[in-house]
């Protein structure tokens, strides 16, 4: 009871931390405000719209916190801070999502920034970092947790994340290769792995997209068009690389005892591998519209994969799926 005492008070210091970190840049002089925009005549209105983005900012922090406090950490008791090495476990599937995550996080602060009013470099350090910073903080709370603990392979790929979306604005001020990420609930073969999936998964939708790695798909997506200037290919046609993994009911293996040693699961003949894919994909942002609100959408859903048919490659030879989820 204690521990979860000082995870949720962690989670309430984090958030308000945020709140005091946006007024305090907002309480500070005209002159100061002029350094950090670099600019005269758009003051009031970039400042104005730094707050919005400041609030905005803290408000899904602390969202985003309250999520996955629910869907990861309300389950499991909390413990003293530890170190966790899992580097080795779901087939590093975990590790393509906090790529994914610290991207994609860092890609939507980025924008807000640049909307904001932030120079070029200013909003690519201060969003491109954002990832980072939200799944580090969300790597601290693992820390307090008896079920995961602070990895260090973690933070090693929310900066990997991070670093995919910093090094294409600053060389090519675009990306041109997104991470991308796709969801399919898997029905498996028995009613005993159904169950166990519940288990380990759960039964609702948000959480087997959050837990279930059987079911999701990691890609990097590469526009064509942008690196083939001259070429007559339509500018949203990408060319998607994807990573996925099957027959995993375990971090490392699919088995499980208690302390006594007496046997609570074993689906060893289960076999667990890996799969590449590739598929035509969509960028969405490409597509040229005078809306806003469209614009805006177009933004948020190309963080997903467009469903279009795939090649799989595994140990277990080539598929051909004709709509990939």
């Amino acid at each position: 009871m204690i521990y979860w005492c000082m995870f949720d008070v962690l989670k309430k210091i984090l958030f308000i931390a945020s709140l005091s970190f946006c007024h305090y840049l907002l309480s500070q002089d005209t002159t100061v405000w002029k350094h950090f925009l670099n600019t005269k005549s758009n003051l009031s209105q970039n400042k104005s719209r730094i707050y919005l983005a400041g609030a905005g900012s803290a408000a899904g922090y602390g969202a985003g916190l309250v999520t996955l406090s629910n869907a990861w950490y309300q389950q499991y008791p909390q413990t003293s801070f530890h170190f966790f090495n899992d580097n080795s476990d779901w087939l590093q599937m975990d590790k393509a999502g906090h790529v994914f995550g610290a991207y994609t996080a860092g890609k939507m602060s980025m924008e807000l920034w640049r909307w904001a009013g932030l120079s070029r470099r200013q909003r690519i350090w201060t969003g491109g970092l954002s990832g980072t910073a939200f799944m580090t903080v969300v790597e601290l709370l693992d820390g307090f947790s008896t079920e995961w603990g602070f990895s260090l392979g973690d933070v090693t790929a929310n900066l990997a994340g991070s670093s995919l979306l910093i090094t294409q604005e600053l060389a090519w001020n675009e990306q041109r290769i997104h991470a991308k990420f796709s969801f399919h609930r898997n029905d498996y073969e028995s009613y005993s792995l159904n169950q166990k999936a519940d288990m380990l998964f759960g039964m609702r939708a948000t959480e087997r997209m959050l837990k279930d790695y059987n079911g999701q798909t990691y890609w990097l997506s590469i526009n064509l068009k942008s690196f083939a200037r001259q070429s007559k290919l339509p500018a949203w046609l990408n060319i998607a690389i994807g990573y996925g993994a099957e027959g995993m009911f375990g971090g490392t293996e699919n088995f499980l005892q208690d302390s006594n040693g007496n046997i609570l699961f074993d689906r060893r003949d289960i076999p667990r591998y890996r799969k590449w894919y590739l598929s035509p994909d969509i960028d969405l942002t490409k597509i040229k519209t005078r809306s806003h609100f469209l614009r805006a959408g177009f933004f948020l859903l190309n963080s997903l994969k467009f469903p279009a048919p795939s090649i799989g490659f595994s140990k277990k030879g080539i598929e051909w799926n004709w709509i990939h989820f």
